[in-house]
């Protein structure tokens, strides 16, 4: 039986290029998937807190909008990995993209595009510099995400008192809302859906 994340069967499921222009706000993320001590794992950041960020403390994939001199959603994704962890995506295997999400603060009008492209990284874990955005990044193991036992209620105070799906990681994080949405595609498209939904 294939490995379901390996560089072939993501590269099979994801759909090709980069996303469509876009009029409106827009923004691309990068998941960066690579063989790890415990099989397949993914980065993810943990953002800084910073008073007037509607996703303070957050954890995301790399990312963030476009830029006018951006070439694509692709240039997109790479620029701000190299911006956010002085990470070089550039020479890494493009394996595809997800569907695009509509993201945007829960509870305001404010709306953009966010179009995550997945990175296949062969070798070491590369060195990892955070600039000023980024409080941490982590390696989750593929296993975790999959893990029932992981799948949380998670209470974000900003808006009110309803309880969100999470899946709980390293030191206590917890990956929700946009980024989880995005895992739920990626699973879809593995044919092994998630037990869990936003």
């Amino acid at each position: 039986m294939e490995n379901p994340f390996s560089a072939n069967r993501l590269s099979d499921v994801l759909l090709p290029g980069a996303a469509q222009p876009h009029h409106g706000p827009s923004a691309a993320v990068a998941a960066a998937v690579r063989d790890g001590d415990h099989g397949a794992e993914i980065l993810f950041i943990e953002r800084s807190a910073k008073k007037g960020d509607p996703w303070s403390g957050q954890m995301a994939f790399p990312g963030g909008r476009t830029s006018p001199t951006d070439a694509d959603s692709v240039a997109t994704a790479i620029r701000e990995t190299k911006e956010e962890l002085d990470i070089d995506l550039s020479g890494t295997q493009v394996l595809g993209r997800l569907s695009d999400l509509e993201g945007g603060p829960r509870g305001s009008r404010q709306r953009l595009r966010v179009t995550p492209h997945l990175f296949w990284m062969s070798g070491r874990r590369p060195t990892i510099t955070l600039n000023h955005e980024v409080a941490a990044a982590i390696w989750v193991p593929v296993e975790q995400l999959v893990d029932k036992k992981r799948y949380v209620d998670y209470p974000y105070p900003p808006l009110g008192s309803d309880l969100w799906p999470g899946i709980a990681v390293e030191g206590e994080r917890i990956i929700w809302g946009l980024t989880l949405r995005m895992l739920v595609d990626l699973f879809i498209r593995l044919g092994q859906p998630l037990s869990i939904g936003p």
